[in-house]
C-alpha cells in the first residue's frame, strides 16, 4: 500500500506541476490526480470531486492533499475534503522541490511522506547567493 496523492491547485497548475516532474525523473511511483478549480465553480461541486477522487487514490495508506496557496479556494476545498477521514491531510504551499521529494520516496507512510515534502519544499527555497552560502 502506498499513499495517494491529490493535488488541489489553480487552474491547470497541478497537472503542470506532475508533468513536469514527470519529465524530470519518471512517471509517478504511487498513484497521484488533480483536482483544476477555475474561478467561478461550485465549491460544494469541487469538494464532492475531491472526495471521490480521494476515496479513489487511497488504498489504505491514507491520501495527503496538496494545494499551492494557503486560504485559497483549492486550500479550502482540500481542508473541507480532508473532514471526510482521519487519514486524509492537506500540505499547502505546493512547489516543484515538494513533488520531486515525493516522487522520490513513494514508499513513505502518510506521516514521513508529508514531512519530508514540506523539507524538501522549504529547502527548495533559497534566496539567490544569501541562501547558498
Amino acid at each position: 500500500m502506498a499513499v495517494g496523492v491529490l493535488l488541489v491547485t489553480h487552474g491547470r497548475l497541478g497537472r503542470h506541476m506532475i508533468d513536469t516532474v514527470t519529465e524530470m525523473i519518471g512517471p509517478p511511483p504511487l498513484a497521484i490526480d488533480v483536482v483544476d478549480i477555475q474561478r467561478g465553480q461550485d465549491p460544494d461541486q469541487l469538494i464532492k470531486e475531491a472526495g471521490i477522487k480521494a476515496r479513489q487514490l487511497n488504498s489504505g495508506a491514507g491520501v495527503l492533499m496538496l494545494t499551492d496557496a494557503f486560504g485559497s479556494t483549492p486550500s479550502n476545498v482540500a481542508t473541507r475534503t480532508a473532514t471526510e477521514s482521519p487519514d486524509y491531510r492537506v500540505v499547502a504551499g505546493l512547489n516543484l522541490p515538494m513533488l520531486v521529494r515525493i516522487f522520490n520516496y513513494p514508499k513513505l507512510d502518510l506521516d514521513a511522506m508529508i514531512d519530508n515534502a514540506v523539507q524538501g519544499g522549504r529547502q527548495g527555497i533559497v534566496c539567490g547567493e544569501k541562501d547558498l552560502d
